[in-house]
C-alpha cells in the first residue's frame, strides 16, 4: 500500500502513527509513537510531535515547535514558529512526572503566534488569536485576542483573523468575509446567516 502523506527523507516517523492523506512532514522533524495526525496538515522543519498527540485536519505547524503529550489541536489550528507548549505544571529534572501530563486543547481555527508559550491545562477557544510572544496562563475564550506576559485579552478576532469592533448593539462585521458577530455578556458568537 502506498503512503498517502509526504515525509522528507530526514524526518523520523515512529511506529504506530496514523497520518492523514496529504499531510507533509518536513526536514528533521520527529513524529513519535501513537500520534494521530489529520489530513492536509503541514509540520515544518525541526518539529517534535510527542506520543499520543492528536492533530485535526489542516493543522499548520511552523518550524521549531514541539507538541507535547497531552496536547490536542482541533481542525484548522495554526502554531507559529518556535511557540511552546508545556505539559507539566511543576517540572523537576530529579522527579519523574511521566503519566502526570496535563491536557491542553486548542480548539478549531485558533492561531498561536511566534514564540508564544501555552502553560498546560489552559484551553484555547475556537478562533482565538494568541499574539507573538504571549504567555498564556489561563483559559482563552473563543474569538479572543490575547497578548503580553502574562497574556491579557485586548479584543476579539473574526474567523478570518481580523480585529472586531462592536457597535452599541454589540454587532460587528468582519471586513474580509462580511460575517456578523455578536458580543453578549463578555462572549462573542458568530451570527449564522
Amino acid at each position: 500500500m502506498s503512503q498517502s502523506y509526504y515525509a522528507h527523507e530526514t524526518a523520523v516517523i515512529d511506529e504506530g502513527c496514523n497520518i492523514g492523506e496529504g499531510t507533509k512532514v518536513w526536514h528533521f522533524s520527529h513524529i513519535m509513537p501513537d500520534c494521530v495526525i489529520g489530513e492536509a496538515c503541514n509540520i515544518g522543519q525541526n518539529c517534535v510531535i510527542s506520543p499520543n498527540v492528536v492533530l485535526g485536519k489542516n493543522v499548520k505547524i511552523q518550524n521549531n515547535v514541539s507538541v507535547y503529550t497531552g496536547v490536542i489541536c482541533e481542525d484548522d489550528v495554526f502554531l507559529g514558529p518556535s511557540m511552546v507548549f508545556t505539559n507539566v505544571v511543576n517540572p523537576r529534572s530529579g522527579v519523574n512526572r511521566r503519566g502526570q501530563y496535563t491536557r491542553t486543547v486548542v480548539k478549531k481555527g485558533a492561531s498561536i503566534g511566534a514564540n508564544a508559550t501555552i502553560v498546560c491545562g489552559h484551553d484555547i477557544g475556537e478562533y482565538a488569536f494568541i499574539g507573538a510572544g504571549a504567555v498564556v496562563t489561563k483559559e482563552v475564550l473563543a474569538f479572543a485576542l490575547v497578548v503580553g506576559n502574562p497574556a491579557k485579552q485586548i479584543g476579539w478576532m473574526s474567523t478570518h483573523g481580523h480585529r472586531l469592533h462592536f457597535d452599541e448593539a454589540g454587532i460587528s462585521i468582519c471586513p474580509e468575509s462580511n460575517e456578523k458577530y455578536r458580543l453578549d455578556n463578555g462572549r462573542v458568537t458568530k451570527i449564522e446567516a
